[in-house]
Parts: structure tokens; C-alpha cells; sequence
């Protein structure tokens, strides 16, 4: 509670209680956000949805997205309001909106959904939640509800405060939405979507497969569709409720939609950072650092980090470009630390990179004092920190761990590590005498891909698709 107050005080000139209408149900209810106040908290929530989980590029995916989502905005309950459309490069499955008409698609969904008409639910059923106004409604929630977006208890809290990553917009992201603003997300997506041009029949396609995956939240600090969807079987009745026979007038655009999806990528990408025998290794910024045995990893685009499988430690890497004096840059970093008492401090080299390292007590108000090992590392124009954190009695425990893992930073030079590709959703056509089974053999995916791969089709593994199907295939 008292790490969340500051936040909100820093926020109060976007809050206004008030009875205000609801555009949806036309009722008087009361906000505690004005519009101003929440354009204003998506604008903010956007900036830092993009640095944490990071956009996929791919202009022309994104401006195919968008020309589905706009399509349905003026048959909105709030026309008016400015849209922001986006795809976040995480193999997650999921879509979600944050306050003020920001709509996020994952590459994960992407890849899950096989028509135009079956994303043009899925995003009207966003800007339902927006339209609806429910992340709104949930903001008084936060209040009593502590989110941690690392690790738990006073450490979590800490690395929010420290590392920059403590948001009240994001943090919405965490919080389920009720079976009641499901059930108007769903209606409003089946409406916009049909006034879109856009069968709303494909809604019931995408719940089936959705039911069939499960969550796949895997680990990643991003939540699955179904932890902050929760699908019901009611739900589904409902939705096949509100179909009607001339909606199978209305356009599909499978093809469209497999033009637009060629070549993506899918699942992780090696590129951006993977874990391979107790170490992690970043192609693209070509370094790499040892993992302790045990310990849980989170890698994001703004930050890697590592928790002790007690919970009781944890490690966070980040990197910001900079040409700075490491010791200059170190003294802006403490400068953020509240209530830090710094107990030493020395320079050295590390594997031929200049480092920079301090100590510090930070004083907790209701909290056991914590002890944090602040290191700075200068490589080829970006100043890595890590910030390893634990209490001040566990410290000693875990120390040794926390050099090791800041000790063993490093150029990355082994091209067996550099050279790794991500996989790739292709199209084939299917021939009229393979089964699906065999298809994926012929295409030299991994068995352990064919259930799920079999679901994203919509098929049964020892189906044979129709000649000239299109199917979904990785390699």
C-alpha cells in the first residue's frame, strides 16, 4: 500500500470524482478517472508498455492491423477518441487495451488466429473494454491490491522503485476482468465487427482454439489471454448467441490474413536474449553472463532478471547507451535510491571491461533493511547495470552468487551463440492426400509442435486438409 500512494499523489491532477455517463450503457455511474485523465495515464502506460515488452518490426504486419482496428472505430461508442494500434514482439498469447484507446496485439495471437475476421473480434472486443471504460473501473482496485512485477514482497517493490518499471497503467495488465465486462467485451466485440464488414461468427473459431492451447503464460512477465480473460462455457454459449446466419455474409479474409502473417516469427527469438546451460546469452548486443543454478530468468526488452528460487534474492541486468564516466553514471543511479546508505565502493576490470561497484543499505519503513550490490559495466557505447538485492541478514548467503553472476559478463564472440535464428510461420498448401501429421513431418517440424500446431489450424493431427488448404507450418 504505501508504495502505491506515491504513485497515485504523483498522479492526482488526472482524477476527478464525479457521476459521469457511460457511453456504452448510457447510466450514470461514478468515475474517479476524467477522459483527460485517461488519455493522459495510456499515453504514459504506452511509453512504458513499449520499453518493457518491446514492438514488432514489421511495418507492414502493423499497418495491416491497423487498417482492421480503424475500420471499426467509428462504429464505437466513443468515435471521437484518437486509437493506437500496436504488435508486442513476445510469443505470449494475448491482446489487451490499456486506458484511452491503446490496443495491444502480441505476435503470439497473431499466430494463433487464421482469418481478418477472426482479429477484427478479437480487437473489437478490446475497444469494448475501452469503450466500456473497465480498466477504468478497476483503478480503485489497485489501491488495495500489490503487484509485483519481479519478485515478491519489499525486494519486488524495490526494483520497481529502482529500475523504473513501477507503472499504475501496466499494472492494470495484471488484474482479471469480471465474468460482467467479459460478457459486454464480448457483445460489443461481435457488434463492432459486424458493423466493421467483418464475420463475427469467427469469435467462436478463436475460443475454441483458445480453449485448446490453455493459457501459455510459460513464464513470461506478460499474462496469458486467459489469465486476464477468463473464458467460461457460458461466455461461449453467449457468444454463439448473438451470431446470426446472415453474419456468414459478411467477409472472412483468410487469404488477406496469411499474406499478412507470412514469415513472422514465432515463439522466442534467440536474437533478443535466451538461457542455454545456466547462462544467458544476447546475440544482438553480443554479450553473455552466467546464471545461477536454480534461479528463476525473466528476460524482457528493458531488462533481464534472475530470482533466487527461495524468492529471498534477485538480479536485474539493464543497459542504456551512454558515454558517461561510470562513476558519474553510478552517482545519478544512487541518487534514486531512498533512504541508501552507501558502505563502500571500488573500480576494476572485468574480463577486459572497465566496471565501476557499490554497496548500499536502503532503510525500509515496515520492511527488514535491505543490502544492494549496484554494478556498472562500459561496453562498446552502453553502460550495463546490475542490481542484485537481498535483505541485509541473507545478504552474506547470496553474495558470492551475485559477484559470480557480474563477474562472468562478457564480450560475446562464439558464433555458435551469435548465429542463432528464430523460427518462422510459413504458409503451405495442402494436397488432398496428406494428413496434417504428415504434412508437419515432410516440413521438418519438432514433434513436440504438432498438438499445438494442430489446434492453430483447427484440425485433428490425422485430418487431411482439403487440396489447396492453406496450413500453417514453423520452420
Amino acid at each position: 500500500m504505501k508504495k502505491i500512494i506515491p504513485i497515485l499523489y504523483f498522479s492526482l491532477i488526472l482524477f476527478s470524482v464525479s457521476c459521469a455517463v457511460n457511453p456504452v450503457t448510457g447510466k450514470r455511474e461514478l468515475s474517479l478517472v476524467s477522459e483527460e485523465g485517461e488519455i493522459s495515464l495510456g499515453k504514459e502506460t504506452d511509453a512504458q508498455i513499449r520499453e518493457q515488452y518491446g514492438i514488432y518490426d514489421d511495418p507492414a504486419l502493423l499497418t495491416y492491423m491497423q487498417g482492421v482496428g480503424q475500420t471499426m472505430t467509428l462504429h464505437t461508442h466513443r468515435p471521437r477518441l484518437t486509437y493506437h494500434f500496436a504488435v508486442l514482439d513476445t510469443p505470449v498469447v494475448n491482446a489487451f487495451a490499456v486506458p484511452g484507446g491503446y490496443i495491444y496485439i502480441t505476435r503470439g495471437i497473431l499466430a494463433l488466429m487464421s482469418s481478418e475476421a477472426e482479429l477484427a473480434v478479437v480487437l473489437g472486443h478490446e475497444l469494448g473494454h475501452v469503450n466500456a471504460r473497465h480498466s477504468v473501473a478497476k483503478l480503485s482496485q489497485l489501491i488495495l491490491v500489490q503487484v509485483g512485477l519481479a519478485v515478491g514482497g519489499a525486494i519486488s517493490e524495490t526494483f520497481a522503485k529502482i529500475t523504473g518499471v513501477a507503472s499504475l497503467g501496466i499494472q492494470l495488465l495484471f488484474l482479471k476482468f469480471s465474468r460482467d465486462d467479459e460478457r459486454e467485451a464480448d457483445a460489443l466485440g461481435v457488434e463492432y465487427s459486424r458493423k466493421g464488414g467483418y464475420n463475427p461468427g469467427e469469435m467462436v473459431s478463436f475460443f475454441a482454439s483458445l480453449e485448446g492451447l490453455g493459457d501459455l503464460s510459460e513464464g513470461h512477465s506478460l499474462p496469458g489471454f486467459l489469465s486476464t480473460h477468463p473464458l467460461t462455457a457460458e461466455r461461449i454459449q453467449n457468444t454463439k448467441a448473438m451470431i446470426a446466419e446472415s453474419d456468414q455474409q459478411l467477409k472472412t479474409e483468410q487469404n488477406a490474413y496469411f499474406g499478412a502473417i507470412q514469415n513472422m516469427v514465432y515463439g522466442e527469438d534467440p536474437r533478443q536474449g535466451y538461457v542455454e546451460k545456466n547462462a544467458f546469452y544476447h546475440p544482438q548486443l553480443r554479450f553473455s553472463f552466467s546464471i545461477p543454478q536454480e534461479w528463476n530468468v525473466q528476460n524482457t526488452p528493458s531488462k533481464v532478471a534472475l530470482a533466487s528460487k527461495d524468492g529471498l534474492a534477485a538480479v536485474v541486468l539493464q543497459a542504456e547507451k551512454s558515454s558517461e564516466d561510470l562513476q558519474d553514471y553510478a552517482s545519478k543511479k544512487a541518487s534514486k535510491i531512498e533512504g541508501g546508505q552507501l558502505l563502500n565502493e571500488k573500480s576494476f576490470k572485468i574480463n577486459g571491461l572497465a566496471s565501476h561497484h557499490q554497496v548500499y543499505d536502503v532503510s525500509q519503513q515496515e520492511e527488514e533493511d535491505l543490502r544492494m550490490r549496484l554494478s556498472f559495466i562500459g561496453k562498446n557505447g552502453f553502460i550495463y547495470t546490475f542490481i542484485a538485492l537481498s535483505t541485509r541478514s541473507d545478504f552474506d548467503k547470496y553474495d558470492r552468487q551475485f559477484q559470480s553472476v557480474v563477474g562472468s559478463f562478457n564480450e560475446l564472440r562464439d558464433t555458435r551463440y551469435l548465429n542463432r535464428k528464430p523460427k518462422r510461420i510459413h504458409l503451405v498448401k495442402a494436397n488432398g492426400r496428406e494428413n496434417l501429421q504428415e504434412m508437419f513431418r515432410k516440413a521438418g517440424m519438432a514433434e513436440d509442435l504438432w498438438p499445438r500446431f494442430a489446434i492453430m489450424n483447427g484440425l485433428e493431427l490425422n485430418q487431411v486438409p482439403k487440396s489447396g488448404q492453406p496450413i500453417k507450418i514453423v520452420r
